[in-house]
């Protein structure tokens, strides 16, 4: 069973407080990091000496290594966010992936690139959970959709610049300027506080803190979090499948011209963030987190069919305007980790918050494999749909099935 605790006694930050900022513009670097490799995939594997059906596989190896990577970081930094803080973990997960990030600048075999990538995977693994709980804690409830609609807004951007920088610069310069940009961040380290719902539960030694497998221990607890987690997954069917492999796709779908992944990417992401700010603001206004996410499942089902049926005979540009409306479609990221975080006491939020997107975004792995097992028998297109079909169907039925956690009050811990 759960228990309220008292008020935290410290009050509550604001809107743009410190906090808030620095998890933005760590998300921001986060996401670059992230969804560099979907860039300069083509360009790095090619300078490394591949060609061929090698981009799409020996890729496929370096993408699912950095997955694995963050389902590793997410339980790693999820147990330490509930041990040590919230704080702590968000800087430590920075540097982790920013020392890795430069090192994939100097990397000379795929095999090089392949280990580092899992390592910053496991970097990239603690920062978005981390911040967001932060956030959410520190924030009264009335502005906590607000301030992680901005943390996400702001995140989801990097996307655009990864883009940006790796059409203006060779890739491994691409991939210093990223390691770079964390590393600034920590500048901002002596500016923010921890939350103080946290410290009031850590002076509690009776409290089990951080027990990831406490997740697994109680079956209502056990259905929340994998609710949560099925929710997200169709996020990265998108960014993983349609997205990533966009120039296959269309080289199957009759698109008159050449697809560049990182356009598609660029596109998808400032769909993101229209979406994301749009689900937040949606969010706040009807008082709900569940019906607003059912409501951007249904829209993605319909941009799902629209990307592979439409593009056919068209130019490039259509394929692109098709990513940024996924993207919107797709758009309810900010939402899908604030359920996360809310859903859980505070001696399992980081715990859960960390390893819900981790585990989302580990299921690119499965899915991948469900994708090349699907392409051999139907086909490329057919495979995707089915795929996708499969993934937002199961979402929207564990969406209509979540607890409304809009509102609720964080102040209270997880007991057996």
């Amino acid at each position: 069973m759960s228990e309220v605790g008292a008020p935290a006694s410290s009050p509550r930050a604001g809107l743009l407080s410190a906090a808030v900022i620095v998890a933005a513009l760590g998300y921001f670097v986060d996401i670059y990091d992230l969804i560099l490799f979907s860039v300069v995939r083509v360009a790095s594997l090619k300078s490394l000496g591949l060609e061929g059906q090698a981009l799409t596989d020996r890729g496929l190896l370096v993408i699912n290594l950095q997955m694995a990577g963050m389902l590793v970081g997410g339980v790693l930094w999820g147990v330490l966010g509930d041990k040590r803080g919230r704080l702590g973990i968000l800087f430590a997960s920075i540097t982790l992936y920013s020392l890795a990030t430069l090192a994939n600048g100097l990397v000379q075999t795929v095999e090089q690139y392949a280990v580092l990538r899992f390592i910053a995977g496991v970097g990239l693994a603690g920062e978005l959970g981390a911040g967001i709980t932060l956030v959410a804690e520190i924030l009264p409830a009335r502005q906590r959709g607000w301030g992680t609609m901005v943390v996400a807004a702001v995140g989801l951007s990097g996307a655009v610049l990864a883009n940006v920088v790796a059409r203006t610069v060779e890739w491994r310069t691409a991939y210093f300027i990223g390691g770079a940009l964390g590393l600034m961040l920590l500048g901002l380290r002596i500016r923010v506080s921890e939350s103080a719902i946290f410290q009031q539960t850590r002076a509690q030694a009776s409290v089990s803190r951080g027990n990831f497998f406490a997740l697994f221990s109680n079956w209502q607890r056990l259905q929340r979090y994998l609710k949560s987690i099925l929710i997200g997954s169709p996020t990265w069917y998108v960014v993983g499948i349609l997205v990533t492999f966009s120039p296959e796709l269309a080289a199957q779908m009759g698109v008159t011209g050449p697809v560049v992944a990182g356009n598609s990417v660029m596109f998808m992401y400032s769909g993101l963030v229209v979406g994301d700010l749009f689900s937040g603001a949606i969010s706040q206004w009807l008082k709900s987190r569940k019906w607003v996410v059912v409501g951007f499942l249904s829209a993605q089902v319909l941009m799902v069919a629209v990307f592979l049926l439409v593009p056919g005979g068209h130019g490039p540009e259509v394929l692109y305007g098709c990513c940024f409306c996924l993207g919107i479609s797709s758009g309810y990221w900010a939402l899908f980790v604030t359920i996360g975080a809310e859903q859980f006491g505070t001696n399992l939020r980081a715990t859960a918050a960390i390893t819900i997107p981790n585990f989302v975004r580990g299921m690119l792995v499965p899915i991948t494999l469900a994708f090349q097992a699907a392409r051999v028998v139907w086909g490329l297109v057919p495979a995707a749909a089915v795929v996708g079909a499969v993934c937002i169907g199961v979402a929207l039925v564990a969406a209509v099935l979540l607890e409304e956690t809009f509102g609720v009050d964080l102040d209270y811990v997880e007991r057996d």
